[in-house]
């Protein structure tokens, strides 16, 4: 059965995509696969993708008649549906998903504020903006220094293997001029980053919703499209309070 995959370009939606990816140059058949990009402009608060994802959030996927939302979820799931050293099984998984949930509780939430405050949030001053700038970029340094100690161990995040853990970190922590979060002091992030950038799978992956030429550098009108729909999504007056 085919799988549906509802998702739209940013960090979160690009690791569902580079797993696809990832489990193709793995050798893996999988059943056709169908991409909806969802407009963060609403879409996610229309009663069928409610349906599909109660959070209104992307990505979110339907495979065998289940709806499945939440990144490293769709990751998890998709790692053990089609087993491959991507997601191991056994012991071993547990060398991992320490490290994919460490992402979905750190890196995704820490970057993420420190991108919206740095390019998005509008309706807040300097002076406002100043502080959570310093705390989550404080944060921001200390999450590197902890996937740094990791890389010294190993070439990836959970050993010599490419993993989940890498796609869920790589994909927020390869926007770090985005966000403004410097990288440059720690080489071996450096190198993972390039090391993970040069996967055939990771290419096609973040290709998805971005033209080829702006893969790695986004043009000046996409960064105007980018900060004007990523103000609306960030400031107070845009947040609600209910879920319907």
């Amino acid at each position: 059965m085919a799988i549906d995959l509802y998702t739209a370009a940013t960090p979160n939606g690009w690791k569902v995509t580079v797993m696809v990816e990832e489990l193709r140059e793995a050798g893996v058949d999988l059943p056709e696969v169908k991409l909806h990009t969802v407009s963060l402009g609403g879409d996610q608060f229309t009663p069928e993708f409610m349906a599909i994802c109660p959070n209104q959030k992307i990505p979110a996927m339907v495979h065998d008649g289940r709806a499945i939302m939440e990144s490293c979820a769709i990751l998890q799931y998709l790692g053990e549906t089609f087993p491959t050293e991507l997601f191991p099984l056994g012991e071993r998984r547990w060398d991992v998903i320490p490290w994919l949930y460490w992402q979905a509780a750190n890196i995704g939430p820490i970057f993420g504020n420190k991108l919206s405050y740095t390019r998005y949030i509008n309706d807040a001053t300097d002076e406002q903006k100043a502080h959570p700038l310093e705390r989550f970029g404080k944060e921001a340094q200390r999450l590197l220094a902890v996937l740094d100690n990791q890389l010294a161990k190993h070439d990836y995040l959970c050993g010599e293997t490419f993993t989940v853990a890498d796609i869920a970190t790589w994909c927020w922590v390869r926007s770090w001029k985005w966000a403004k979060i410097d990288i440059t002091g720690r080489p071996r992030v450096m190198e993972w980053v390039r090391r993970c950038r040069a996967r055939p799978g990771v290419e096609r992956g973040i290709s998805f919703g971005v033209p080829k030429d702006e893969i790695d550098k986004f043009s000046q009108e996409r960064r105007a499209q980018y900060r004007q729909g990523g103000a609306g999504i960030a400031s107070n007056w845009a947040l609600r309070d209910d879920a319907t």
